[in-house]
Parts: C-alpha cells; structure tokens; sequence
C-alpha cells in the first residue's frame, strides 16, 4: 500500500507555486501509482489554530502525479467555499495529503469510529426527491470536537440538503466507512526542504497573479 509522504506534500506546494510563477512544477519524486486522495490547504495566522482554506479530492483511484497536480490547484482555487488562494498567502500556508483506503460498507449511520473512519454518506433528499452525498476525512469529527451524530449532520448540510434533519431521515443514510494516511508540510518546511534538496530556495514572481 502507498502511504502519503513529505514529496507528495511537496509536489503540491512545487505546483501551485508554479501556478503563480506561470512555469512548470518540477517532476515529482515519488512512483506513480493509482489512489483514491484529497488535497488540504489550511491557513496559520498569528500563531492561532489552521483555519482550511481548500479541501477537495476524489473517492475514486487517480494516478497520484495527475491527481495531486490537479487536486491542488482545484483545492486552492475553485473550492467554491471560499475565496481562491492568493500567492501572497503562500507563507501562511500549510499542506495535507491524504490518500484513502480501506472502503467498508457500514451497518448503519454510527457504525464508525471518530478519528480512525473517514465517512461518504449516500440518501434520499425526501424534499427533491434527489439522491444525496457527501465526506469527511477521518479527522474531521475529532477537529471539530463533534460527536458522531453531530458529525453526520453536518454531513447532511454539506450534501445540501436544507430540510428537518430526523432520525428517520438518519436511519435511511447508506454510510460508507474508510481509512486514511495523511502527511502535512507548513510553507516554510517546504522552502526549507527545497533548500536542502535543491540548493536554493523556491521564489515566488514579483509578477505572480493574485488569484
């Protein structure tokens, strides 16, 4: 099994830098393999708690070099959440990548375990009569300090759904349960790590775009 690791962070950070810089990311140094994976930006202001800032990936297996390349620029740019990273946040920033695996059909709604369980809940929008989805990675629930229900609520809400929330509605939840590995890199560990491995530190344009 893959794991994520420190090149794979460092791939993302290569490629939205590159973004800005309007040049190419240096190729990756990691193997080529096929993984389900989310890309995480965060934002560390004052010294205060990571604020996310972009999260977004697939459930389905992408080649990871294709993957994180794209993963981090949509995460970055067009998490509809929020507005698009500009470059010169980029020294505020801090990365994470988590390849998932370990998919398991649950027996019903709390049959998962906060931290160690990512969660996709699949059901029926009994308004639109639509069906509905949603994830959290595994370290969400404990992040937020939810409780499991608490959890699957708000998962109800990310999937759109903005009717009354009852245990009915709970109890018809198909919940698909997985694992994840994650690796995380602050901006100035990746400058420092280029340093080291590269001789020289990576430079943002003067020209780079704000967007």
């Amino acid at each position: 099994m893959v794991s994520a690791n420190k090149e794979m962070v460092v791939y993302c950070f290569d490629t939205l830098l590159a973004h800005y810089n309007s040049t190419e990311a240096p190729s990756p140094a990691f193997d080529q393999a096929q993984h389900p994976l989310f890309v995480t930006w965060k934002k560390v202001v004052n010294g205060g708690d990571p604020r996310l800032r972009g999260c977004i990936g697939t459930l389905e297996a992408r080649s990871l070099i294709n993957g994180l390349k794209d993963y981090a620029l949509t995460s970055a740019l067009r998490d509809r959440r929020f507005p698009p990273i500009q470059a010169n946040e980029l020294p505020l920033l801090e990365c994470t990548v988590s390849l998932l695996t370990d998919y398991e059909a649950a027996n019903h709604y709390l049959d998962w375990e906060i931290e160690k369980h990512g969660i996709i809940i699949e059901f029926s929008d009994p308004v639109y009569n639509t069906r509905r989805s949603a994830t959290y990675l595994p370290e969400v629930a404990a992040n937020e300090g939810w409780t499991k229900t608490e959890a699957i609520d708000s998962l109800i809400r990310k999937a759109g759904y903005n009717g009354p929330i009852t245990d009915e509605l709970r109890m018809q939840i198909q919940l698909t349960r997985y694992q994840s590995t994650l690796f995380t890199m602050h901006y100035s560990e990746y400058v420092s790590y280029v340093k080291e491995r590269r001789g020289e530190a990576p430079i943002l344009s003067a020209k780079s775009p704000n967007y």
